[in-house]
Formats: C-alpha cells, sequence, structure tokens
C-alpha cells in the first residue's frame, strides 16, 4: 500500500502593503516611485525639514501618486528595481 505524504511549506509569505501617497502626504525620507511615471525619487530627511522651502516642486495637471519603496532614499538602483517588480510596479529608472 502506498504511502501518501503531505508537504508543507515552511517558508513565510512577504506579503506587505505599500500604500498610495500623492505629494503632500510625503512626510518621511525613503525612495519613492511615481505610479504614472515610473520615476524614482529620493528623499533625504534634510528635504522635509519643516518650516524650510521644499527642495522638491513639481507642476503638473493630473495628481500624482506615489509609493515608498525603501526607508534608505539612497536604496541602490537595482534593489529598487527588484522592489518595484515584486508590487508589481514598472520602474523607469
Amino acid at each position: 500500500m502506498a504511502e501518501h505524504t503531505k508537504n508543507i511549506s515552511t517558508v513565510a509569505e512577504r506579503r506587505e502593503f505599500i500604500p498610495e501617497l500623492s505629494w503632500q502626504d510625503v512626510n518621511e525620507p525613503g525612495a519613492y516611485v511615481e505610479l504614472g511615471t515610473g520615476d524614482l525619487y529620493r528623499i533625504p530627511k534634510e528635504a522635509l525639514l519643516s518650516g524650510a522651502s521644499p527642495l522638491i516642486r513639481k507642476e503638473t495637471n493630473r495628481p500624482s501618486r506615489l509609493v515608498r519603496i525603501s526607508k534608505n532614499p539612497y536604496v541602490i538602483t537595482f534593489e529598487a528595481r527588484m522592489l518595484c517588480a515584486e508590487h508589481n510596479i514598472e520602474p523607469n529608472f
């Protein structure tokens, strides 16, 4: 009589939700990707000092939606592309 075996994976799946933000909602340093264009923005903590003039200005007719793919604004480009691939974001960098 044949024995039936059951394989159970012990590797945990990482399902991380990345919230979409507008430019006004960006309040933490990190590497952000604009969903519409796939452009990468590296925003260091110095760019977010309260009371200072904004270091990044973007004017557009349509709203931009951003996702933070890394808390490290200087994440290497290859890793940033891999993080985009994991979250079905098409990079343009």
